[in-house]
């Protein structure tokens, strides 16, 4: 009886084991995502009542995403989704999401309201597939970054005194040195901001940048005077050094991203987005 039992169960293929899962995200979080999906398909569809899923079936699979970097097959089959209309509600849902960040000048005027003392900038890599693109210049790989090793896109990261990140840049490729990164998308704001009392402090990646952009002095042997003011510098900007981190281990998709790496803009202003809905709630 035993073996006939054994037979009949191989003979009907594998078992799927179910069970409930928990998602580490607050509730508001989903509901304001869930919100703004929402109104994106009212302005947007035609007939949203046809739809393969539900607006809250969305926010989801997009937080899981962000949250765990689930594979998005495993998020197309707990949807009831096929892959590619997961995809679709995937790059949809960041859209919807980064549209929603805060621009660098906005964060500049609050700062000035506020009464900051200063803010910080730093550049992060977020690692990606390898991608075969060529700087037209080089002819090397553009996305490629010889610092740290790997591929991925260089983003300029802004933040507060406290070290909580406030602004994200649009991606430049990863062999784009930070300097070179911040004249593009900060600089031609913080300038500004520097001159009404808004300093910038930043590490030594940034020497010449400008006037109001504060880096530390480079060299061996300096004077006691340059000392004590890259000691000052990097005491002030020891909590932004938890601002990049704050955003990759928050949420792991920031990671590695298998996305196309031009949509590292979108993902990384969206993880801001998110990040400021979670603030005062760890």
């Amino acid at each position: 009886m035993v073996g006939l039992t054994t037979a009949r169960l191989l003979q009907a293929g594998p078992r799927v084991i179910t069970y409930r899962a928990t998602l580490d995200v607050p509730i508001h979080t989903l509901r304001a995502v869930t919100g703004w999906l929402r109104d994106h398909r009212h302005r947007h569809d035609t007939r949203p009542w046809q739809r393969a899923g539900t607006v809250h079936v969305q926010a989801v699979l997009v937080l899981r995403w962000f949250k765990d970097d689930t594979d998005i097959r495993i998020l197309a089959r707990d949807a009831g989704l096929s892959i590619a209309t997961a995809y679709r509600y995937l790059h949809e849902g960041i859209d919807v999401i980064a549209a929603r960040a805060p621009e660098l000048s906005q964060v500049l005027r609050r700062a000035l309201r506020e009464g900051w003392a200063f803010v910080c900038l730093d550049g992060t890599l977020i690692a990606t597939d390898r991608c075969s693109a060529k700087n037209p210049e080089s002819g090397h790989d553009a996305w490629y970054s010889g610092k740290h090793k790997q591929h991925g896109g260089n983003i300029q990261v802004l933040c507060g005194p406290t070290g909580y990140p406030e602004w994200v840049s649009p991606v430049e490729p990863g062999s784009t040195h930070d300097i070179t990164a911040a004249r593009s998308h900060a600089l031609p704001a913080l300038y500004p901001a520097a001159a009404a009392g808004l300093p910038t402090l930043t590490d030594k990646g940034y020497t010449g940048a400008g006037i109001g952009i504060l880096v530390p002095t480079k060299g061996h042997n300096l004077t006691i005077d340059h000392q004590t003011r890259n000691g000052l510098i990097s005491s002030l900007r020891a909590p932004a050094e938890r601002a990049n981190a704050l955003l990759k281990q928050t949420w792991k998709a920031l990671r590695h991203i298998t996305l196309d790496p031009n949509k590292i803009t979108q993902i990384t202003a969206a993880a801001l987005v998110l990040l400021h809905l979670q603030r005062g709630t760890r």
